[in-house]
């Protein structure tokens, strides 16, 4: 190999990212890796009265309490199906980048592989979808197309004031009222 060809695959493996694979239905879908916090197994959660149906419930993780979100349900109606490969996982959501990122979580369905690829390879897919904002651009392989579902595009500013209320609650306030 020459010592061009070695500097352009180096060029090029540094524009590519990972990304985290899983299906909604059929339908592959992948998130940046980079916004993953961590991948569990699905695990149970207490319920959110009166939330929305795509809204799963809270978890506690690591001394914070983690509202979780079933993209299943939030995209086409349909919950995630239970299986080994549902995944619960967790994401920085930031969607102000003034604001100090959250942890939400996602339950998944068959989110078990990877994608390493350039970014660009994602291509607009020509359909303007503002009820599902957090659709991006597809990529084009062997498998069929590929959506990229960008994180902090998710919650719509209603969903963010319930799910994360600024400022956020405190105890020793709601403690006082009882």
């Amino acid at each position: 190999m020459s010592e061009f060809e070695a500097r352009r695959g180096a060029v090029s493996a540094a524009r590519q990212s990972l990304f985290l694979v899983f299906c909604i239905g059929n339908e592959r879908y992948a998130l940046q890796a980079i916004d993953v916090v961590e991948v569990l197994p699905r695990l149970p959660l207490k319920p959110i009265a009166q939330a929305p149906s795509w809204v799963a419930g809270v978890f506690a993780w690591r001394g914070a309490v983690v509202p979780v979100i079933d993209l299943c349900t939030l995209t086409f109606g349909q919950s995630a199906q239970t299986r080994t490969s549902t995944r619960l996982v967790l994401v920085h959501y930031r969607p102000d980048a003034q604001q100090a990122g959250q942890v939400l979580g996602l339950i998944l369905e068959q989110a078990t592989d990877t994608l390493r690829c350039d970014p660009a390879d994602f291509r607009p897919y020509g359909l303007d979808n503002p009820q599902a904002p957090y659709l991006g651009p597809v990529r084009e392989d062997a498998q069929g197309l590929l959506q990229w579902v960008r994180v902090n595009d998710l919650l719509d500013e209603s969903v963010r004031a319930v799910l994360f209320p600024t400022p956020p609650l405190n105890f020793d306030d709601l403690e006082g009222r009882a």
